[in-house]
């Protein structure tokens, strides 16, 4: 029995209606598909060896990358090889000799920097962390820094503090955030306007419990005027090996955020692995919800040491969580929140 016109025309339109959806959600797909460029918030230009390759080496790696812009530090730490070891160790945790303060890494860091051309020096903001934390002397070093080099540092860290195996195996008092030598260093950084890169931990191995949180919060509520990037968030490997995932990190993170204006959160791998991704590698919701409501406040970071072929790697690894932001929100975590917190010049002597 032939099919009435009226009903040809009805499944016409319909067929024409789901092919223009179809279509329709391609393009919304293809306009979906984003490049992002970025800043890597968080670079060491040497290992716990003071060891690196050439910043030539980095710069190449940046552009195959698509990053624009990196932070990049020394190592405030040096393991030691120790005289009954027969071969060096190849980590801080290759074995158990101690780690020591190491303030020539400033240096080290400062002469690869001049030996760039200014272009290249333009993508790279060197950030101050040779001082043992627990010094009260430790602004006089940072004082000289920027008196050898005026205008060349852009902030300081990656200061470390609480950082389980890594400060047990430190030399001296343990680091904290809220010491009087680490307060006389934000005073430092409030007076020349320069962020501070800070690393944590918010517990130790054994407290499933915001333990060291404290230290940060005093930091933060006694220096308004300091901005903060809290380093993997308090998180470490070590602290996920003994923890898993921590259920009390989303909660203090988003309080700290909502409480403390001047903090930033660095997300780099150890918070991708275990929490902004699922065992499925699918973006965890609440993450993504925390994100879009503090937009301006999260960077991204490789953590590399001295070594760049997997820089590529370590920051598209973050493109799955970005891609379920808003576009604008994403742009802003790989690369623009960054740069927003660099002074706009260089660190100079001020006048007496």
């Amino acid at each position: 029995m032939p099919i009435p016109a009226r009903f040809r025309r009805a499944r016409l339109v319909r067929c024409l209606a789901v092919g223009a959806t179809l279509a329709s959600v391609a393009i919304n797909a293809a306009e979906e598909k984003r490049n992002y460029r970025y800043s890597d918030a968080h670079l060491h230009s040497v290992d716990f060896f003071q060891q690196g390759e050439d910043l030539s080496q980095l710069l190449s790696a940046m552009d195959a990358a698509g990053v624009d812009h990196a932070m990049i530090s020394g190592m405030s730490l040096m393991k030691k090889w120790q005289e009954d070891e027969p071969k060096r160790p190849d980590t801080y945790a290759g074995d158990d000799a101690a780690v020591y303060w190491f303030s020539a890494t400033d240096a080290y860091l400062a002469a690869a920097l001049n030996a760039l051309d200014p272009a290249q020096r333009q993508r790279m903001h060197p950030f101050l962390s040779g001082f043992n934390p627990t010094d009260k002397n430790a602004d006089l070093h940072l004082q000289k820094m920027i008196t050898l080099h005026p205008g060349l540092w852009r902030g300081i860290g990656e200061i470390i503090t609480r950082h389980d195996d890594l400060t047990a195996l430190t030399e001296g008092e343990v680091p904290r955030a809220n010491s009087e030598a680490m307060f006389r260093v934000y005073a430092f950084a409030e007076k020349h306007k320069l962020p501070v890169q800070l690393h944590s931990n918010i517990t130790s191995k054994r407290e499933r419990n915001p333990l060291y949180v404290k230290e940060l919060e005093d930091a933060l509520s006694e220096f308004r005027e300091v901005r903060f990037i809290w380093a993997h968030a308090g998180t470490s490997k070590t602290l996920h090996r003994f923890q898993g995932k921590m259920d009390f990190l989303l909660p203090e993170v988003t309080r700290l955020l909502s409480e403390h204006s001047n903090l930033s959160i660095d997300l780099s791998w150890t918070v991708l692995e275990t929490y902004l991704l699922d065992a499925e590698g699918k973006p965890d919701p609440d993450w993504l919800a925390l994100v879009d409501r503090y937009p301006t406040r999260f960077m991204i970071g490789s953590d590399l040491l001295g070594r760049y072929a997997k820089l590529n790697e370590k920051l598209h690894s973050f493109d799955v969580f970005l891609n379920a932001l808003p576009a604008d929100t994403a742009r802003k975590v790989a690369r623009d929140n960054f740069l927003a917190l660099l002074p706009r010049e260089g660190a100079r002597p001020l006048p007496e």
